[in-house]
């Protein structure tokens, strides 16, 4: 599930969603009113239910081979996704809808950018779509998709390592 030219997407659990309106969501650090979406390069981020917490990393321009090898796995292609065991029936049962949305309004955010935000009401350009099993995308994808007792020690190597990575609701990770 992906934007295509002249779009972002916004992923919800809610599919009656007619209009998004700028707000500041209670997990920002900032406090500006936003309405959030994302491209086709973090639509993957977002191929979750909302409160998973999930450990993304991937190659970027500054990774060394020994990093990719030592966290994606040798010949696992370029990027790789860990969840916990506890979350496995979530992403079975959970019901993701992808809105899509008019780039125009949207500008990137994050150093580096890690989404698009507008600061307008926008309305999305159709129906929300469902989208598909989470597990189908992230094979089609060649998203590694790693499952863990706990992210914590993965989180920590990712971190500390010279890939690229994303964290994302990580506090209702295990600890």
């Amino acid at each position: 599930m992906r934007p295509e030219p002249g779009q972002v997407l916004h992923f919800s659990e809610d599919p009656t969603i007619t209009r998004f309106v700028p707000h500041v969501a209670p997990t920002s650090v900032r406090a500006e009113p936003y309405v959030w979406a994302v491209g086709t390069d973090r639509c993957p981020d977002h191929w979750f239910p909302r409160e998973c917490p999930r450990a993304l990393a991937w190659r970027g321009p500054t990774t060394t081979d020994a990093d990719a090898a030592r966290i994606i796995g040798s010949g696992c292609g370029e990027r790789v996704h860990a969840v916990e065991y506890g979350w496995l029936q979530a992403m079975r049962d959970v019901r993701l809808y992808a809105y899509r949305l008019p780039a125009e309004h949207f500008a990137p955010v994050g150093e580096p950018p890690h989404a698009v935000v507008a600061r307008v009401p926008v309305e999305p350009l159709g129906p929300p779509e469902p989208v598909d099993d989470l597990f189908e995308l992230h094979e089609a994808a060649g998203i590694q998709l790693r499952v863990l007792d706990r992210l914590w020690p993965f989180w920590n190597e990712v971190t500390a390592s010279s890939l690229e990575f994303s964290g994302i609701r990580l506090r209702n990770a295990r600890r």
